[in-house]
């Protein structure tokens, strides 16, 4: 197998109503969406903004993007950036 793949830097997709503007707090974690997993960041940003925009009449609805490949490799970011 070809050393020439890209690399894989998941990304999870997620959104729910907030309880106020002013934090990142779910009014019910029992609602909150997982979109999905990704295997960049731009895949993920396609399906965030999509999502983003069928809920744009709900201020209080928020999508975010979370970058796994960081949780799952802390070190990852001091690796890339001693390079």
């Amino acid at each position: 197998m070809p050393d020439s793949a890209p690399q894989q830097l998941l990304h999870l997709v997620i959104g729910g109503e907030l309880v106020s503007l002013d934090k990142n707090e779910f009014k019910d974690l029992d609602k909150v969406e997982i979109v999905g997993v990704f295997p960049n960041y731009a895949t993920a940003y396609v399906a965030w903004k999509a999502k983003a925009q069928q809920t744009v009449d709900n201020a209080h609805m928020r999508y975010f993007i979370v970058h796994l490949h960081r949780l799952l490799d802390p070190a990852q970011d001091t690796k890339q950036a001693t390079k």
